[in-house]
């Protein structure tokens, strides 16, 4: 008789369907708003890596008309779960351009440390010879 063991990891997120914090939610995280003010371009840089994508991305943002910041969020929604269109993300871009990025590093921050959980499932299975 052998005994056969399989180990499974499985990942899970929590997701609400909406942002962990609101978008003027600065004093929830004054690390994030200290540097959004002191260094914006640092900040950009460093939340776009944080997400995984390439860090000179932002950069481009003034000649793109925005659409990095655009796309990076609506990117965002979708892997996180959040509700909402590429409409208002435009819109909150366009009009709130340092709060949406505040609002975005918080929710890279927060998933990154507490939003995904890993569980170790190991199963057994007996071979009679």
């Amino acid at each position: 008789m052998a005994v056969q063991q399989q180990i499974t990891t499985v990942t899970t997120t929590q997701s609400s369907g909406q942002w962990s914090t609101g978008l003027f939610d600065c004093c929830s995280d004054m690390g994030t708003c200290c540097c959004a003010t002191w260094c914006f371009p640092c900040f950009q840089c460093q939340t776009a890596s944080h997400y995984g994508w390439c860090v000179c991305m932002p950069l481009l943002d003034p000649c793109a008309f925005m659409a990095v910041s655009c796309c990076m969020r609506s990117s965002m929604r979708e892997r996180y779960g959040i509700q909402g269109s590429t409409c208002v993300d435009v819109g909150l871009v366009c009009c709130c351009y340092v709060c949406a990025w505040c609002q975005m590093a918080r929710e890279v921050k927060t998933r990154t440390t507490s939003g995904i959980q890993q569980v170790h499932v190991v199963t057994q299975q007996l071979h009679m010879a």
